[in-house]
């Protein structure tokens, strides 16, 4: 009865349009998911972008940098329609969009991250004054999704940004690096409560563009003697 009043009250809206959905049932609207571009073969075999050669095994970006996380799979290309979208979902409030990216993440890759079995599920952090500013971190809504969905524990708070970073998308390659050196730190007592082992981890965030902020993020665990770091994210660039 609840659930009905809300949903007058409140309809569900497409995450891409922003328009109500029909049936209620759905969560995207059918012209809206016509519109997604989800990522396919060939794919880089390292960060999940797509390539234009079948015989090549990574994209350029990959081929270029020695980036130390093992594997990495991304839902759709960062295109006009999921930029509006993510923008709506990290900028506006809209976090009920999450139910929708963690339904497809769950439905295309559960499987395989059931096959990785990470010893723990963890967000990139946002600098707690962009938390207090938005009021939630993103990328822990589509973590906590993809814990409760393939009952993997999440460590929300393992990794810390202790350092108020300029916004990625200003920058150039190196520039990021630059930017995000000393930005990541690792918690301690966090580890120390979960009191298992962590050797596997996967890493979420909602963009994967140049990479930069997974590489640090991985730096980080790798250092405190994580082994085996798989990330996941809703959308990343084209490897060509």
């Amino acid at each position: 009865m609840f659930q009905t009043i809300l949903d007058m009250i409140y309809p569900p809206r497409c995450p891409v349009c922003g328009e109500i959905v029909l049936p209620k049932k759905n969560k995207v609207c059918d012209p809206c998911r016509s519109k997604l571009q989800y990522i396919m073969e060939p794919r880089c075999k390292k960060c999940s972008k797509p390539i234009e050669q079948e015989e090549k095994e990574f994209c350029s970006d990959c081929e270029k940098k020695s980036f130390h996380f093992t594997k990495g799979y991304a839902l759709w290309i960062y295109d006009e329609t999921m930029r509006h979208s993510i923008a709506a979902f990290k900028y506006h409030s809209k976090r009920e969009y999450a139910d929708f990216y963690i339904e497809e993440l769950l439905r295309i890759y559960g499987d395989k991250i059931r096959r990785f079995s990470p010893d723990a599920i963890v967000p990139v952090p946002l600098h707690r004054s962009k938390y207090r500013e938005r009021g939630y971190n993103q990328a822990e809504l589509l973590a906590c999704g993809l814990g409760r969905g393939l009952s993997y524990p999440v460590l929300s708070d393992l990794l810390v940004r202790n350092k108020k970073t300029l916004p990625q998308k200003q920058l150039s390659d190196k520039e990021r690096l630059r930017n995000l050196q000393e930005a990541f730190a690792y918690n301690e007592a966090v580890a120390e409560r979960f009191n298992k082992e962590l050797n596997k981890i996967l890493l979420v965030d909602d963009i994967f563009t140049t990479g930069s902020t997974i590489e640090a993020c991985t730096n980080v665990l790798m250092s405190k003697g994580v082994k085996d770091i798989w990330f996941i994210t809703l959308c990343i660039g084209k490897g060509y």
